[in-house]
């Protein structure tokens, strides 16, 4: 949604003040993004990217979108699950932080991604903005990433770097910093 507006924030995610989402991209301004990565059990779910979004056609997390302005972090977190994976009957836990940066399908994306694991016993009822869901176990996962690093988008990539180091292949070369 152009119309959508967003808090923008500084490098310790402090707010500055609200704008357009559309301009915040336009103009590379940082903003908070939330990020749901979905376990079943030992399982990672990851969905398959629709052809009109960043990442097309690759596989990233599930849930993922921008934190409103006046919004908490778990608001935009449970809402974007609501519209992404069909349910907000969720439990989750923080991650961490990282500033993420870079330009994609016209857009000047600087986000301060938000990050939680998330889990649910629901079925999921993927939305509009993606095509499929898989599912990989630790082995198959590190597998795939291996052997088919095209398959999946530079988000995901970015925060395997960040926070789940162990899954990336042996001969990874570092991307962000």
């Amino acid at each position: 949604m152009d119309d959508e507006i967003v808090d923008m924030v500084n490098d310790d995610g402090d707010f500055v003040r609200k704008a357009l989402k559309v301009e915040t991209h336009k103009q590379g301004w940082l903003h908070k993004t939330v990020i749901g990565y979905l376990r079943y059990g030992d399982d990672w779910a990851l969905v398959r990217q629709a052809s009109d979004r960043q990442d097309a056609g690759q596989l990233v997390a599930p849930v993922g979108g921008h934190v409103r302005s006046g919004e908490t972090e778990i608001e935009g977190l449970l809402r974007e699950a609501e519209e992404e994976i069909g349910t907000r009957n969720i439990s989750y836990k923080h991650i961490g932080d990282a500033k993420f940066h870079r330009q994609v399908i016209g857009r000047d994306e600087n986000h301060l991604f938000i990050v939680f694991e998330i889990s649910t016993k629901d079925k999921i009822k993927l939305g509009n903005e993606a095509v499929d869901i898989e599912r990989f176990n630790s082995r198959d996962l590190k597998k795939a990433l291996k052997q088919n690093p095209g398959n999946f988008g530079d988000s995901y990539f970015f925060i395997l770097e960040k926070f789940y180091p162990e899954y990336l292949p042996d001969n990874w070369v570092k991307r962000w910093s």
